[in-house]
């Protein structure tokens, strides 16, 4: 069997055998024939989270949008899609999605599933745009739900780890198409960020904070405009000042594979994303960790990572920080509440980084930080579970739908604690 890894290539998949279906219908089969079975989408995750030790599925051959019915205002696509995929032919048809990551790589129901999120005080995590969605059962068959059917247990479905079986589909809410336009603005101090911190989020749609806590100081500000937006002079921003240069967030690196900026303005999804489709932002040679925060404790809690500034550099390419509207998912860090992330990218010095997270948790654990279920972090099920209100409800039925176990594996033991 060719040895395969994660796209940070920090994890080899110890699964038996990794099937490509091309069908719906193949991937009901494996999972009636399968002992124990997960899902695989783009691999952008840097944990066991995707890993099986039986059988993994890759979705990637999976990856259509149905036909558009604009009257609808809904667009479904297939389980292995990504939002690259898929963007250009929503723009072209008049419609877009409210929101996307940082990456337009990474596969839809992959990036909902683990609660990933681009930034904005307006803007929900990317599951809060999934209105119903297909879902391949531990039988086999396949279970229609949507959030006007089912609204009692949809939220625990959406974003549910791959416990709950493998999604052929999602339908996802979508709005007009708009332009946008970003601009870049450099060197804003952490003390001017952390007191007018509301009024910078507030900005634009969606703002986007990047330091390496090097120096109490806001290394670049990036805030994305809509159309319709108020947009600052080209000068500058509470001291901060407008970049004249296209900037890689961390600045060292090209700034080719960037979306544009300087104000230029284009449709959402070559503006919403940091980085272009036509490019892959990096080799892999990263590792990535992310803490949600309840909004309320934002300031407390970024005091307390640049505390930890002398630790983190060394180890740390850089840092966002964004802001993410509440939801009703049962295992979203933002259940119910608006959060702060706290991202992470650093170099891959993997043991160093672990070595480094139990501190980084320990400084956030009295702000009920909550960690990024696709990134690295060490948190165990017993801290996380008082986190999390409806967990003892998603185990449940996690356990009525799944009784012998197949989705669940070593990592869900690890952090939700066995069914």
């Amino acid at each position: 069997m060719t040895i395969e890894t994660n796209w940070a290539r920090n994890y080899t998949y110890r699964a038996r055998s990794i099937e490509y279906p091309e069908t719906i219908e193949q991937v009901c089969g494996l999972v009636r024939e399968s002992e124990r079975i997960r899902a695989l989408g783009s691999r952008h995750c840097f944990n066991s989270i995707a890993d099986s030790l039986g059988t993994m599925v890759s979705m990637r051959r999976l990856n259509g949008m149905l036909p558009f019915d604009p009257s609808s205002s809904t667009v479904t696509v297939e389980g292995g899609a990504t939002y690259g995929d898929i963007g250009p032919t929503l723009h072209a048809q008049g419609a877009a999605l409210h929101n996307l990551a940082s990456l337009p790589h990474i596969s839809i129901v992959g990036a909902c599933a683990t609660a990933t999120h681009g930034s904005g005080n307006t803007n929900g995590n990317l599951g809060t745009s999934i209105s119903a969605m297909d879902i391949v059962g531990a039988d086999g068959s396949i279970r229609h739900m949507s959030r006007r059917k089912d609204p009692e247990t949809f939220g625990a479905y959406v974003m549910g780890l791959g416990a709950l079986g493998i999604v052929a589909s999602v339908t996802l809410d979508v709005i007009p198409a708009f332009e946008v336009s970003q601009r870049v603005y450099r060197d804003l101090p952490l003390e001017t960020a952390l007191g007018n911190f509301d009024a910078i989020e507030e900005l634009g749609y969606s703002v986007s904070l990047f330091t390496d806590w090097s120096r109490s100081n806001i290394n670049q500000l990036w805030v994305k405009f809509r159309s319709e937006d108020s947009v600052p002079d080209g000068v500058g921003v509470f001291g901060a000042k407008a970049a004249d240069r296209k900037l890689h967030p961390v600045e060292r690196v090209d700034a080719e594979p960037c979306t544009e900026q300087l104000g230029v303005p284009g449709p959402w999804y070559q503006r919403l994303p940091h980085f272009k489709h036509e490019f892959t932002p990096s080799v892999g040679e990263e590792l990535q960790t992310e803490y949600f925060i309840p909004r309320q404790h934002a300031i407390a809690a970024l005091k307390a990572v640049d505390a930890l500034g002398s630790q983190i550099v060394p180890l740390l390419q850089i840092s966002e920080i964004r802001t993410i509207a509440a939801d009703d998912q049962w295992l979203s860090p933002c259940y119910q509440q608006p959060c702060i992330a706290i991202h992470f990218t650093w170099f891959k010095r993997e043991a160093d980084v672990l070595a480094l997270l139990p501190k980084i948790e320990a400084a956030l654990a009295p702000f009920s930080a909550r960690p990024h279920w696709g990134k690295l972090f060490t948190m165990s099920a017993e801290a996380i579970a008082p986190l999390y209100s409806r967990l003892p409800e998603f185990l449940q039925l996690a356990r009525q739908l799944d009784p012998g176990g197949k989705f669940w594996n070593s990592y869900l033991e690890s952090v939700l604690g066995g069914t």
